[in-house]
């Protein structure tokens, strides 16, 4: 039987390893919604994996399509995938809408709300879990050094904002107030438009835009991720 040098040995096995880990290492997963108001492409973070694998079966099965953006707040978010918005008439209350579980947070100080981040919204639950189909788009607004060193000692509790996410915040705009509270799985990749024109209608003392802006929630696949020169 031929017998292998250990030089070869060690090259084989290097390459065995290489090419699992290559084979291992995840794509980027992007989903389009697709509204009244326009088209945002969102890619969803490997980081975060409970939170993208939940959002993949979501909008694989169709649980999100005809869903309402039932909260919009001007220069703070928008938020949408409540089920009971579905056959919600004019005036109805929304946002307790779920599927009867929660995703475990996933907290990673890499992820932050700047504009244009997808992220879960949840109930006041101690372990911070997240709701299992209510998600908002950040919009935000620019902050001044002042304004973010109130927001660390009084709605941070002390934590320091990392020095390039300060000049994100003051340069972009987010939410910083958000962070390490709720869990950050995703970003607007081109579409931004579609987010402002959104926080830019009328809405009712809820929030509530007093037009219906329903959603339809698609996974894109990779020509159409190629077609828009994202990156995969």
């Amino acid at each position: 039987m031929y017998k292998l040098s250990k030089t070869t040995s060690l090259i084989f096995i290097f390459i065995c390893i290489s090419t699992f880990l290559f084979a291992a290492k995840p794509k980027n997963q992007y989903v389009k919604i697709s509204t009244s108001k326009g088209e945002v492409y969102l890619m969803l973070y490997n980081q975060t994996p409970k939170h993208r694998d939940n959002f993949l079966k979501l909008v694989k099965d169709g649980t999100l399509n005809q869903t309402l953006f039932h909260r919009v707040i001007k220069n703070f978010m928008i938020q949408g995938g409540d089920p009971t918005s579905k056959t919600a008439k004019a005036g109805d209350v929304l946002g307790e809408g779920d599927l009867g579980y929660r995703v475990d947070a996933e907290f990673d100080t890499t992820l932050f709300h700047k504009r244009g981040v997808l992220a879960a919204a949840r109930d006041n639950n101690p372990a911070k879990a997240s709701s299992s189909c209510q998600f908002y788009i950040v919009q935000g607004k620019k902050y001044t050094d002042k304004e973010l060193d109130q927001i660390e000692q009084y709605r941070l509790e002390g934590k320091k904002i990392p020095a390039y996410q300060r000049e994100i915040y003051k340069s972009i705009g987010g939410t910083p107030f958000l962070d390490r509270n709720y869990t950050v799985f995703g970003e607007v990749v081109k579409g931004l438009e579609m987010v402002d024109a959104i926080a830019d209608v009328k809405v009712d003392g809820n929030n509530r835009p007093l037009e219906d802006i329903k959603m339809q929630v698609t996974l894109m696949k990779p020509k159409e991720v190629k077609k828009l020169k994202l990156k995969i």
